[in-house]
């Protein structure tokens, strides 16, 4: 094996920790290759079978169904960050770098929405609100004065959001135009954060199985295979892609199901070659392996998630399990108020476990450039087990919440502490993570290893939920739409010259993260 540059991304392992999602794979997914052997030529090759790759498939098929797809993948499918993600969907409205980013953020929501509800997605979708809580004055202060210029300048974007703060009595801190119950709901101790220095509650948010979403949008694809049009979708697992290269058009090449390519890419494989007019690279934080010049924008980062068993049990088997309501993410610290950024769901009964991730301040190196998912950091597997029953008010009691008993509320509140919890799962993910913090989305140039015909669609900085499935549409429409095409990305995500060049004037990304994790969304230039 060819030595890796610095900053320089492998390929994945093959033995990665066991996540929660994985529990349950597709029978139809697990170890599928639609055919024995790799084709010869495809009309478009996409490599990486997670979230980007699978609506990569279904755009390209669903605006030209005699197109020959073919993808690869390296592990099983959805085996990357898609599967081994915190079970969240859930835009950033306020803590977007720009409104039309937000805009667009919601847009890919409402599209998965939709999509769960049209085709009744077995995937555990559940709509709910995200409640972000914030244990650092300095960063909520920060926070209140974005959500302020929201409410002043774009108030379509600011309906989105309510504020929560500390107040005195049962309804203080809770915004004032909701309804009595609503403003009960939502003070800091009924969203079960009594310690916290303030809340925002975005009201679209959702969690769910990713794997599950995944695998539906494969499956279909695979069963569309019949269906009498003249082109094919081709999955093939355990193939991982060891390189790339570009050929001159060759009269003697040709799709069976398309025109003779304007430029030939070879993808190399550990079983073989495919030659396409068109590829892909649907490979997020192992993008720099294919495309070692992306060493530097496009770095491989590891996030690490617990899955948790709620700390009480119902006395009676009649009453229910533990329900915290929301989803949550937990921002900033006293000391460090850009050092913290955990995210938290809660799994179905009856199980109710509480899936917990983040606690990157803690790995070795923050996980920058870490692309091995076949261990866990001891010490953020310590501190997910026993940092959340400190965040978050984990008791059966919330649940029975009588308003006329604020001197009991009082004291649990007061006796809020750390307890560890026991984990089922405890796992890893390689994220990536970009010096500007945005995708890349677009044609390769000749400048970063690619050329006619190259296309990435990658490195979401762990926000990939909310930006994948619009942003695998845009790759697309530019793939088959034409100079003249209808783009919908912000402009912040499209792979030019002159952004590689801005971001390579940036700070480097491990000088950046290492201000804290949210530093770049609220420290850099705001506030």
């Amino acid at each position: 094996m060819a030595e890796l540059l610095e900053g320089q991304s492998g390929l994945p392992v093959g033995n990665p920790t066991n996540s929660y999602w994985h529990k349950e794979p597709s029978e139809t997914l697990l170890g599928h290759k639609t055919t024995k052997e790799l084709p010869r030529v495809a009309d478009v090759v996409i490599v990486g079978a997670g979230i980007t790759g699978a609506f990569t498939a279904h755009f390209l098929k669903e605006k030209q169904p005699d197109t020959n797809v073919v993808i690869l993948e390296a592990r099983e499918a959805c085996w990357g960050a898609t599967g081994r993600n915190g079970g969240h969907c859930q835009p950033a409205i306020y803590a977007a770098s720009a409104p039309h980013i937000a805009s667009f953020e919601l847009r890919n929501f409402s599209y998965l929405k939709n999509l769960v509800e049209e085709y009744s997605i077995p995937c555990d979708w559940r709509s709910t609100s995200g409640v972000h809580a914030f244990y650092s004055a300095e960063l909520f202060d920060i926070a209140r004065g974005i959500v302020a210029d929201l409410t002043d300048n774009y108030p379509d974007l600011a309906a989105n959001v309510a504020l929560v703060t500390k107040g005195e009595g049962s309804l203080g801190g809770s915004p004032s135009y909701l309804l009595e119950g609503e403003r009960r709901e939502l003070t800091l101790d009924g969203l079960r954060i009594p310690h916290a220095d303030g809340a925002i509650v975005q009201w679209n948010a959702a969690s769910l199985w990713p794997y599950k979403l995944v695998a539906f949008v494969l499956e279909r694809l695979l069963a569309a295979n019949g269906d009498g049009s003249k082109g094919s979708f081709n999955l093939q697992t355990n193939t991982p892609v060891t390189g790339l290269s570009r050929a001159e058009p060759s009269a003697n090449l040709s799709s069976p199901g398309g025109s003779a390519p304007h430029s030939t890419w070879t993808v190399h494989t550990s079983r073989g070659t495919i030659a396409a007019s068109q590829v892909l690279l649907a490979t997020n934080g192992y993008t720099s392996h294919l495309l070692p010049q992306f060493s530097d924008l496009l770095v491989p980062t590891r996030g690490q998630v617990s899955a948790l068993k709620p700390p009480e049990t119902p006395s009676s088997p009649a009453d229910p399990p533990l329900d915290i309501g929301h989803t949550y993410y937990i921002a900033g610290e006293p000391s460090d108020p850009f050092a913290r950024d955990d995210y938290l769901v809660q799994r179905p009964p009856t199980s109710a476990e509480l899936v917990f991730g983040g606690g990157r301040q803690h790995a070795k190196g923050r996980g920058i450039g870490v692309w091995d998912d076949s261990t866990i950091d001891e010490p953020v597997a310590w501190y997910l087990r026993g940092e959340l029953s400190n965040a978050v008010d984990l008791s059966l009691a919330h649940q029975h919440h009588d308003q006329h008993q604020n001197d009991k509320e009082k004291k649990r509140t007061e006796a809020l502490k750390k307890q560890d919890l026991e984990p089922t799962y405890e796992w890893t993910g390689i994220m990536g993570y970009t010096r500007d913090g945005h995708p890349w989305v677009g044609n390769v140039p000749e400048s970063l290893g690619g050329g006619e015909g190259l296309w990435v669609c990658a490195g979401y900085t762990g926000h990939g939920m909310p930006n994948a499935v619009l942003s695998a549409k845009a790759a697309v429409d530019m793939m088959v739409g034409g100079e003249d095409a209808e783009i919908d990305l912000p402009p912040e995500y499209e792979l030019t010259g002159e952004r590689v060049r801005d971001a390579r004037m940036m700070e480097d990304l491990a000088v950046m993260d290492a201000k804290g994790s949210l530093y770049m969304e609220f420290g850099a230039g705001r506030g």
